[in-house]
């Protein structure tokens, strides 16, 4: 065997930037692994399309069976994107006992137990480093680097467009309507960019990060989310006032054989790493037990930087290939399957912001509801001065640390108060 043949699931725009590292690297790559890689099949949607000089037209097909049945393939590279299919198409690649890469955080984390499941009972590996964090190599670090360790917790910034969108609002006051057109002008938000400010993308990733961290096997669709579209500058402002800044997280914490798992914005301290991590960037700030804190940083998106880790991987397995080590990597993931614990048992300190109508007697009816739950004050301060007519103003807490029910059964009290004017703000401190 002179050379280690791949098969690409995709070739858009990250498939495209595998096959120009492949070709410009071809001497460094071939020393590293022994033998050549060679791309010699290429799934696409349409051949006519441009496609790298790298990669000969001969080698494109539209028919996923003259990848996934080509015998000669040692390794399946799926940059398609989706689930359903691409879980179809990767499980047909397993059991053919071929190494597979992906970058699919989509796939990962709907059937990410049953893929690596079945990566082990056939003795094959399944690499994904290119699904969290685009080049930031967080997988290796999680799997690799740290496997001597337990991470007791992390909490990080793995959606680019809503870092961008928030950046945009605390540094220039924009609006959440306004800042998302510029990231969409920039080419950084979809036309649809729910997936993205919703919390969905980083959903994904927090589950495939769960597994590395945790070992634990959840269902993204049971990990609490909550997007970035009810913010307003105020917020920022606020935040401000206190000593923070928001941002966009994914929170992990593990504990008693279970684990939080959380999407959402929070107010981080203005002198904590995560708080300077601006525009597009993506961050992954936690703790080990042994090693304390570590923070990895860098471009979390764009063809190169996920492409630059899908070679990576690539080259992790086909060296495996080579030596004759297939599927130890994948072997030493031990996955459980868990449910994250729910907020209601959660403990932390709160950002709540009141609008309120300007009465007498307001500020005493929302202590003493506070006050009954067992939810003590460590700030507050009022944003506007109202006037005679009843104008609304914002009443603006920080808890100290609190159970998250009780703060909840105190919002509930509030809420039925007429002298509410809009529903309450609520965002997490990160401590």
């Amino acid at each position: 065997m002179q050379e280690i043949r791949l098969g690409l699931l995709g070739c858009g725009t990250v498939g495209g930037g595998v096959v120009r590292l492949l070709a410009q690297n071809e001497a460094r790559l071939t020393a590293r692994v022994g033998k050549k890689l060679t791309v010699v099949r290429a799934l696409v949607r349409d051949p006519k399309k441009e496609r790298p000089s790298e990669l000969p037209a001969s080698a494109l097909t539209t028919r996923a069976e003259e990848v996934l049945a080509d015998d000669s393939l040692d390794v399946i590279v799926e940059v398609m994107g989706g689930a359903e299919v691409a879980r179809d198409y990767v499980l047909s690649a397993i059991r053919a006992k071929k190494q597979v890469v992906t970058a699919n955080k989509m796939l990962l984390a709907l059937h990410g137990g049953e893929l690596v499941a079945e990566a082990k009972k056939h003795g094959v590996d399944l690499a994904f480093e290119a699904s969290v964090g685009g080049g930031i190599p967080l997988i290796r670090v999680l799997r690799d680097a740290l496997a001597s360790d337990r991470i007791s917790h992390f909490a990080g910034i793995i959606n680019g467009t809503s870092n961008f969108i928030l950046t945009k609002m605390q540094r220039e006051g924009q609006s959440f309507e306004a800042a998302l057109a510029e990231a969409q002008k920039r080419g950084y938000a979809e036309a649809d960019p729910t997936l993205d400010v919703g919390g969905g993308d980083a959903k994904h990733k927090l589950a495939v990060l769960a597994m590395l961290a945790f070992g634990a096997q959840v269902a993204s669709d049971d990990i609490p989310t909550e997007g970035i579209t009810e913010l307003e500058p105020i917020d920022h402002v606020l935040a401000d006032r206190f000593g923070f800044v928001i941002k966009p997280l994914a929170t992990g914490r593990a504990h008693d054989g279970t684990c939080d798992l959380f999407v959402h914005p929070a107010l981080v301290k203005k002198d904590a790493p995560l708080a300077n991590i601006g525009d597009v960037m993506n961050a992954l700030a936690l703790t080990g037990e042994a090693l304390g804190p570590c923070l990895l940083s860098g471009r979390g998106a764009g063809d190169m930087p996920t492409a630059v880790s899908v070679v990576a991987d690539v080259l992790d397995v086909a060296r495996a290939k080579v030596l004759g080590v297939m599927g130890q990597a994948t072997q030493a993931l031990a996955l459980t399957p868990m449910k994250p614990s729910p907020r209601s048992q959660a403990n932390g300190r709160y950002y709540l912001r009141f609008s309120v109508f300007d009465r007498p007697g307001v500020l005493a009816k929302i202590t003493g509801a506070l006050g009954d739950r067992r939810v003590s004050i460590e700030q507050m301060v009022q944003q506007g001065g109202g006037d005679a007519d009843g104008t609304a103003v914002s009443v603006v807490i920080l808890t100290h640390r609190a159970n998250e029910g009780d703060v909840a059964a105190a919002l509930s009290v509030i809420a039925a108060g007429d002298f509410v004017a809009r529903p309450t703000r609520l965002l997490r401190v990160l401590d």
